[in-house]
């Protein structure tokens, strides 16, 4: 019987495959693959870690001889060049794929339509943009990395209700609640790198590590680490951030997590540079306007110049909420661009 489920239906579950391994494929893009054969059986693969199979190779060889004649669902374009392993693209032609459904192309230059240029003159028929927009989503710290050299930025702030991080003393340790912190080491595991200023290092101390995982983040340090902080080693930045941005996306950096502190925060927020802000909020006052602020600068000057973005996720963790926004407009490289199906060519 053939399997009838509509290409929305797959690639949806091949999106799922790709997240499932979010924190280990890096600076490779977390891409997940489904292959329906002819009579509706189903096989699927993601991407291994670096070095390792792309989630085409892993579905194939899953499918052996029932990849002939199937549709291949993939979020991301097939490759098409020979990297630290052959082409995707080839792989699926030479198993024998009849269709192939993309959520968006590659924007690497050494890919960007010529894996489905591939595909197509091999006799596949191809449709490419299904659910792009929740691929690109899915994927967009590799898009933005691709596309514009720099990694995607995330700034994270755990805060009172009235909006403050730290004491008037400097202490600042355990505003939020397990639960919340358990998330931020979530973040830190899917981060190519961990970003705070010299100051934060001073006051707090921090280690930037992610308990009980084998991947470490690059520790960055806007400023002079001092001697014996327990952050050691880390790489040490300073200059404008857009520079620091630039250096970071030359050492693969996907994704940047923006820990802090209060200045570092306000200089990323002003300069237009964070792509996602993840706010825990506890339920808890300091009740005065001596505590530190989240923000330590100057903000908006009129309420006409208010930053206002878009809400994506509204959660409780424990006691806690977890607010995530994202700028508006959305960027270019974030943009779908558009459903294509053509046959094979004649």
């Amino acid at each position: 019987m053939q399997h009838s489920a509509p290409d929305e239906v797959h690639l949806q579950a091949a999106i799922a495959l790709g997240l499932s391994v979010r924190g280990s494929t890096s600076p490779n893009p977390w891409v997940g693959c489904r292959i329906v054969g002819r009579e509706g059986e189903i096989y699927e693969g993601a991407t291994s870690p670096p070095g390792g199979a792309h989630a085409e190779i892993v579905a194939l060889a899953r499918a052996g001889s029932a990849a002939r004649g199937a549709t291949a669902y993939v979020t991301l374009e097939p490759c098409s060049h020979q990297g630290r392993t052959p082409p995707c693209a080839d792989a699926l032609v030479a198993a024998g794929i009849g269709r192939v459904v993309v959520g968006t192309l590659d924007p690497d230059a050494r890919v960007s339509g010529a894996g489905v240029r591939r595909l197509r003159t091999a006799g596949a028929q191809v449709r490419v943009g299904v659910l792009e927009l929740e691929v690109r989503e899915a994927l967009a710290p590799y898009l933005k990395h691709r596309s514009t050299g720099r990694p995607y930025v995330v700034l994270k702030l755990a805060t009172t209700l009235d909006g403050r991080i730290a004491a008037p003393d400097g202490s600042s340790a355990w505003i939020t609640g397990e639960a919340a912190r358990a998330d931020t080491q979530r973040l830190r595991a899917e981060s190519d790198a961990v970003l705070v200023g010299a100051g934060t290092v001073r006051a707090d101390d921090p280690r930037l590590t992610v308990r009980a995982s084998p991947r470490q983040p690059l520790r960055v340090v806007l400023g002079e680490v001092p001697e014996g902080a327990l952050v050691e080693p880390a790489l040490s930045l300073s200059g404008e951030l857009g520079g620091v941005l630039d250096e970071l996306g030359q050492r693969d950096v996907l994704q940047l997590l923006v820990e802090g502190g209060a200045q570092v925060a306000h200089d990323f927020h002003a300069a237009g540079l964070v792509d996602r802000y993840v706010f825990y909020v506890a339920p808890a006052l300091f009740g005065g306007s001596d505590a530190v602020a989240a923000f330590s600068g100057a903000g908006a000057p009129t309420i006409a110049q208010l930053w206002r973005g878009r809400l994506v996720e509204l959660r409780q963790l424990g006691d806690d909420v977890r607010i995530e926004l994202v700028p508006t407009p959305r960027p270019p490289w974030l943009e779908p661009r558009g459903e294509d199906e053509s046959p094979p060519p004649s």
